[in-house]
């Protein structure tokens, strides 16, 4: 049995807090919202996020930092991305030599074009740094339906750790050497989701959601293998598999703030509705930039930033994206 605390009381680190209490470890959920904790106390349930799913009895719920964090054997850090580096801050003096911390989120941090995992190193660099993404709505998850993640860790024995403290028969975990390519597949797979929601808004249909992935997963493997990444990564869970949920799913945050955008709503009133942290939209400018740093061409992404930020209709941008010069799917074949 391992002492785990999840930092992050939102459906994901709700979610996994189950996950890991079925699996026989000690579990403590922290939340700096006084309400929320005390609803997890009286309810164990996120009557908000996760409603219907039941917490156990015997889970702590504290809003106390310092006690989430002392004489843990893992912390789950579980806040949404843009809050990644400010609660990393508020932990560091809690955290001791080597203490594991497993970032679940995703993003990357528009000002710096930092990975999550980076910023948690770079704030709390006495820390050993894990990450767990994959295809994994928590809605899913939090029923125990069957899903499929990846630990990835920058050495081996790390990931197969979390690894063995998170897998059961309902939850699989796979390890991984490339946390840069998961974390980017992971981050970037929402910018691409907004597109596929504001294609369904424009009334869009399966062939327009096919060539959307397909071509997503196309930009997104360009930029992560120019920044560091390993293209086998692309074409594995935490690529194409997460690529796929995040579009098609209705539990995507993502791709329901692009629906309402596509439906003529604002940045800002889309966001409103789905009544949750849309990483995507605090992806976007991140990863524009890093397509230009890098010199990589992000055709869906760059008209993602154009609707979000420039106001550009979203009908335009689908036009301009059918437009674009005449090229091959794949130039590295050649011609005989």
């Amino acid at each position: 049995m391992a002492r785990i605390a999840i930092i992050g009381a939102g459906s994901w680190g709700t979610a996994l807090s189950i996950v890991l209490h079925n699996n026989g470890h000690e579990v403590t959920i922290w939340s700096i919202i006084k309400e929320e904790i005390d609803m997890l106390k009286e309810k164990h349930e996120h009557i908000d996020k996760l409603p219907g799913v039941k917490l156990a009895d015997d889970m702590t719920f504290t809003t106390d930092l310092k006690e989430a964090c002392t004489g843990k054997d893992m912390l789950v850090l579980a806040v949404p991305s843009p809050f990644t580096r400010s609660t990393s801050k508020m932990m560091c003096e809690y955290v001791s030599k080597d203490q594991l911390i497993v970032s679940v989120a995703k993003g990357v941090e528009e000002n710096t074009l930092m990975t999550l995992s980076q910023i948690i190193k770079q704030e709390i660099p006495q820390c050993r740094v894990a990450v767990l993404c994959g295809p994994s709505h928590a809605e899913e998850v939090g029923k125990c339906i069957p899903t499929t993640c990846v630990a990835g860790a920058s050495d081996k024995a790390t990931a197969e750790y979390v690894q063995n403290i998170f897998m059961n028969e309902y939850f699989r975990i796979y390890t991984s050497s490339d946390v840069l390519g998961m974390e980017l597949g992971a981050a970037l797979k929402n910018v691409v989701a907004l597109a596929a929601g504001i294609a369904d808004g424009l009334g869009y249909g399966d062939n327009t959601k096919a060539a959307l992935i397909t071509r997503g997963i196309a930009e997104i493997s360009r930029l992560g293998v120019a920044m560091g990444g390993k293209s086998e990564t692309f074409g594995g869970l935490t690529g194409i598999g997460d690529l796929i949920v995040t579009c098609a799913s209705m539990h995507s945050r993502n791709r329901r703030a692009g629906i309402f955008i596509g439906q003529g709503k604002t940045m800002d009133e889309a966001m409103a509705e789905v009544k949750m942290v849309v990483e995507g939209v605090y992806s976007a400018k991140a990863a524009k930039a890093l397509g230009e740093k890098y010199g990589v061409d992000l055709p869906i992404i760059d008209q993602v930033n154009l609707i979000l930020f420039e106001n550009k209709p979203a009908a335009d941008a689908v036009k301009d994206l059918m437009l674009r010069d005449r090229r091959d799917e794949n130039g590295s074949f050649g011609w005989e």
